[in-house]
């Protein structure tokens, strides 16, 4: 994706895995997500990756908040 180059916790998109996880940072070339409503986080080749989209964002932050009321996730 050139010079992209999220924060730490900015919601991204692994095209690889269709999935929005959150940027956790870089360690030897890869980059580390972590899903949106917890779990084990993953790798992923840097492009491989994108920012989400708004409605991808909404989604996960819909996901998020139905996870924690269901005390899913804390």
């Amino acid at each position: 994706m050139g010079d992209f180059m999220p924060q730490i916790s900015d919601l991204v998109y692994d095209t690889s895995r269709d999935k929005v996880g959150e940027f956790r940072g870089e360690w030897c070339g890869q980059w580390s997500l972590r899903p949106i409503t917890g779990g084990r986080e993953w790798t992923v080749a840097p492009e491989s990756v994108q920012p989400a989209s708004p409605e991808q964002r909404l989604q996960a932050k819909t996901a998020r908040a139905n996870a924690r009321s269901r005390g899913e996730y804390l």
